[in-house]
């Protein structure tokens, strides 16, 4: 059954292949691995894994060893080298093992832990260096421990070795060129092995961050690489909500949650069947606009669970029924992110299951 008051996410394939498109040609001859992790940042991992692999993609990320798993069931027999960030995590091996994931090894002991679960036979991983993120990855010193104890690797062959960097969507940030400069005196221990360093953002650092492999995300889905649009990155997600009412609403009267908003004049408003349910932020307002009739009409008051008031005093086409722009190709994630004071990564992975998926 269709709900014509529901919430609609419309997914552009043909959006998603020309992303990866631009961000093979912008990677410098590196192999592109995509990011799918978080459910394909919210679009729907199966689905995009799909497209991406009718494109050429052969390696793909994700966090989760669920995720993993999940990945590899509906990629099938198709041979996909599936890197799982979070890595060797207690109890993960097998299942690691039996699913053909390539974990991430963030420290010595996920070392170990693979190594063990080798059983005397020889598996492969990717290692993770710490160079300046402090989160996950082992520091370059534990680096040259491990090596000058070999027994630890003796049944793990190290095929790549990556690292992440923290400011890429700031090219003039100096922890750029020092996490490079520390990720190529890593890289240098393990002479026989891949590299991989850039993210989306790091992809347009330039050809010294391109290594053997990048790992973009959020350009893939439509996302600018410095966290504003990009004229080279396509709208992938386009989410809109119909209409419910129309009101007008006199001077001096307030809307929505904690009269966060009052009228200066009489203003007529369109009543959105969305809220923060459906992923939208709370913080959207005061910034916070839809794109409807060939213009940006703003939110009023605060956003609620399942509604949101949006300005429409003058537009004649405003009526119930009429499906409003919240992110899409009028509405670039990046703006709307920006309005309510977050990421498009996260504003992404916000939309919530009630929006009716539809692919286009």
């Amino acid at each position: 059954m269709t709900d014509p008051s529901e919430t609609r996410l419309t997914l552009n394939l043909d959006a998603l292949a020309a992303n990866y498109r631009a961000l093979v040609t912008a990677a410098s001859g590196a192999e592109v691995a995509p990011a799918v992790k978080a459910d394909g940042y919210g679009l729907g991992a199966a689905i995009v894994a799909d497209r991406l692999w009718a494109e050429g993609a052969r390696g793909f990320y994700v966090a989760r060893l669920s995720e993993g798993v999940a990945l590899r069931q509906s990629l099938g027999d198709r041979a996909a080298a599936i890197h799982v960030l979070d890595g060797v995590t207690p109890g993960s091996a097998p299942t690691l093992e039996a699913a053909r994931l390539t974990p991430v090894l963030n420290s010595l002991p996920q070392v170990e832990a693979w190594n063990s679960q080798a059983r005397g036979g020889r598996l492969t991983a990717t290692l993770h260096v710490d160079t300046g993120m402090n989160r996950l990855g082992l520091r370059l010193e534990e680096v040259r421990v491990l090596l000058g104890a070999m027994d630890r690797l003796k049944h793990v062959e190290i095929i790549q070795v990556m690292s992440h960097l923290a400011c890429a969507n700031e090219p003039d940030h100096p922890l750029n060129l020092k996490q490079l400069e520390r990720f190529q005196e890593a890289t240098a221990l393990v002479p026989d092995a891949r590299r991989s360093l850039a993210n989306s953002a790091g992809i347009f650092l330039g050809p010294d961050y391109a290594f053997d492999q990048v790992r973009p995300g959020v350009s893939l889905y439509g996302g600018g690489p410095r966290d504003v649009p990009d004229a080279r990155i396509s709208a992938v997600a386009t989410l809109e909500a119909p209409i419910l009412q129309t009101r007008n609403v006199p001077r001096g009267e307030t809307i929505g949650y904690g009269a966060t908003f009052t009228a200066t004049d009489n203003t007529r408003v369109a009543i959105l069947a969305a809220g923060y349910a459906d992923g939208i932020p709370r913080a959207a307002y005061p910034r916070g606009a839809v794109w409807f009739d060939g213009a940006r009409r703003p939110m009023l008051g605060r956003v609620s669970m399942d509604l949101v008031a949006v300005d429409v005093t003058g537009c004649d086409a405003a009526r119930p029924g009429a499906m409003m722009q919240i992110i899409g190709p009028d509405l670039p994630v990046d703006d709307a992110a920006a309005a309510a004071g977050t990421t498009a990564y996260e504003l992404l992975t916000r939309i919530t299951p009630r929006a009716g998926r539809f692919i286009v």
